[in-house]
């Protein structure tokens, strides 16, 4: 009689049908994530607190929100990111980590041995914000012509928790990536683990080549015709100048209501039309059209320097100074 053995595969949960769905359609990130986060976490450890910080490994994996759950150590620092269209990250440290931040930028140097097992405070927050931000920056601007920016650039400090509890709540269901660097401080003083998670699904820009590499497109006849169609119906505004005058001052302020300003060279027949700046552009004389007055413009005899058509030139009273007046009559 045979004998055999049936194995009965348990049904798949359905986040985890939805993680293994990230992982085939997701990118796992590659060597520019990698490389671009130990630099970061290196340099900027070094350059604002003073800090030695050696990577010793890093790896990139995907993870449910179960999954991310259990990551965080036991009185881990969990500092609360912010990124594009309202995505949500963490950066997590172990307490030994924290410990070399904290006594980096109050002792100026790493105790050797384990950090003392206490909770993370507001003031330990508020001391490593700025150095988190300036690891954040440092990432985004290393990938800035990498695909890994989609989903790991634009990431900021926002708050913190001393409790991974909440992250259930506070975190949707989806993948996550992250980033786990093993690291050592202070010359090996001290060492542990740093997490970067961000949701798998990216949500940033697209680098700086892919967002520059749009192929140009020709507008076409009808994108012609309709930039002629907007400019040739755009208002521009001409003043027709049958003459101008130039007055003193004192004469100016002493004009009153109804008084009568000659104007001996007006000609109605040599008109200026004028743009707004000023400028002449055609000579015409006046008419009607329809009943209402118009102006025919004609062939202009000359361009030569001078002063305009029409244009009277008083002489100034000894003292005064001249004001020049010009406009429409």
């Amino acid at each position: 009689m045979t004998t055999g053995v049936i194995v009965a595969e348990a049904p798949t949960s359905v986040i985890r049908k939805k993680l293994m769905a990230a992982r085939s359609d997701v990118p796992e990130g590659g060597p520019g994530a990698d490389r671009a986060w130990r630099l970061a976490l290196a340099r900027r450890a070094r350059d604002l607190i003073k800090l030695q910080l050696e990577v010793r490994s890093l790896t990139l994996d995907l993870c449910s929100l179960a999954e991310l759950l259990e990551l965080p150590a036991e009185r881990a620092m969990i500092a609360v990111l912010e990124g594009p269209s309202q995505a949500m990250g963490l950066w997590v440290a172990d307490p030994s980590v924290l410990a070399a931040m904290i006594e980096a930028q109050t002792l100026g140097r790493v105790l050797p041995g384990p950090a003392a097992a206490r909770r993370p405070t507001r003031t330990d927050a508020a001391m490593i914000a700025d150095l988190v931000d300036a690891m954040l920056k440092t990432l985004e601007t290393g990938l800035a012509e990498d695909p890994d920016v989609v989903w790991a650039g634009g990431f900021r400090y926002a708050s913190f928790l001393d409790d991974p509890r909440p992250l259930g709540l506070l975190l949707e269901d989806e993948a996550y990536r992250v980033l786990r660097a093993e690291v050592a401080l202070g010359a090996g003083a001290k060492s542990g683990v740093i997490l970067l998670v961000l949701p798998a699904e990216g949500r940033g820009r697209l680098p700086a080549s892919a967002a520059g590499a749009a192929p140009h497109t020709d507008p076409g006849p009808a994108f012609a015709a309709q930039l002629s169609d907007r400019v040739s119906g755009a208002d521009s505004q001409l003043e027709a100048v049958i003459a101008r005058l130039t007055l003193p001052i004192a004469v100016m302020m002493d004009l009153q209501p109804g008084e009568v300003l000659s104007l001996p060279l007006a000609a109605l027949d040599r008109i200026t039309l004028e743009g707004i700046d000023g400028r002449r552009l055609a000579m015409g004389k006046l008419g009607q059209n329809r009943g209402m007055r118009a102006v025919r413009l004609t062939p202009e005899a000359s361009h030569s320097a001078g002063p305009r058509p029409g244009t009277v030139i008083a002489p100034p009273e000894a003292g005064q100074p001249v004001l020049r007046q010009t406009g429409t009559r």
